[in-house]
C-alpha cells in the first residue's frame, strides 16, 4: 500500500493517550474489525491564530485506528478539547475548517450514550508554561485509504482544531469547549 503522508497543520495541540475510547454503531458491531495498513504517516507544524509555528502533530496509522503525537507550546495552561475537523483550511478564527468529520452522523462526545462523532477526541493539558506533550488514540480516523474510521486525506483534506476550554464529552455541539484557538490542516502529500 502507498503511504499517505499528511503535511502542514495550520495550528494545533493534541494529547491525553486514550485508546477504544469510542463506541461503534450497531452496524459495525457485526463485521469483524478491519486491518489499515500499519506505518502509514502525517507529519504537521503546529501553529497558533497569529500564524506563529507552535509545535508538531506527528501521525502513525495502527493497525485498528490513528496514534497522533502532539508537541506544542504557547497555550493557555490547563485543558483543551480537541476535534478533528472535515476541511482543510485554518483561516483564523478556523471556523472554514467546518464541523466535525462525520458530523451528524452520531453526537458530539466520548461520553455521550448516542456518541462520540468521528471527531471526537480526547482533551490534552498545557501545563503551567502552555506546553502540551502527549499522545491521542483514535479508531474513528485514518490516514490509509482502507481500513477502519474515516479517511483524512479526501479531497479538501481535513484540519484538527484545539479549543480555549475542556470538552465535557457530552453537551451539543462541542461540549463547552468553546472558541478555536489553534488549527492544524492535514492535506495528502
Amino acid at each position: 500500500m502507498r503511504a499517505a503522508r499528511l503535511t502542514a497543520f495550520a495550528l494545533l495541540p493534541l494529547a491525553a493517550a486514550l485508546a477504544g475510547c469510542v463506541s461503534v454503531s450497531a452496524h459495525d458491531r457485526s463485521e469483524a474489525p478491519r486491518r489499515a495498513a500499519m506505518g502509514d504517516f502525517g507529519e504537521a507544524t503546529l501553529v497558533n491564530a497569529s500564524g506563529d509555528r507552535v509545535g508538531r502533530a506527528v501521525l502513525t496509522q495502527g493497525p485498528t485506528g490513528l496514534l497522533i503525537r502532539i508537541e506544542a507550546e504557547g497555550l493557555t495552561p490547563g485543558w483543551h478539547g480537541v476535534h478533528i475537523h472535515a476541511t482543510g483550511r485554518c483561516d483564523a478564527p478556523f471556523t472554514s475548517a467546518g464541523a466535525h468529520v462525520n458530523h451528524g452522523e452520531a453526537p458530539h462526545g466520548l461520553l455521550n450514550p448516542g456518541g462520540p462523532d468521528d471527531g471526537d477526541l480526547p482533551n490534552i493539558h498545557a501545563d503551567a508554561a502552555g506546553r502540551v506533550r502527549a499522545e491521542v488514540f483514535t479508531t474513528r480516523a485514518r490516514i490509509a485509504a482502507d481500513g477502519p474510521g474515516q479517511w483524512l486525506s479526501d479531497a479538501d483534506g481535513s484540519a484538527l482544531v484545539i479549543h480555549a476550554n475542556a470538552d465535557d464529552h457530552a453537551s451539543q455541539p462541542i461540549g463547552g469547549a468553546g472558541a478555536r484557538v489553534a488549527c492544524g490542516v492535514m492535506a495528502a502529500g
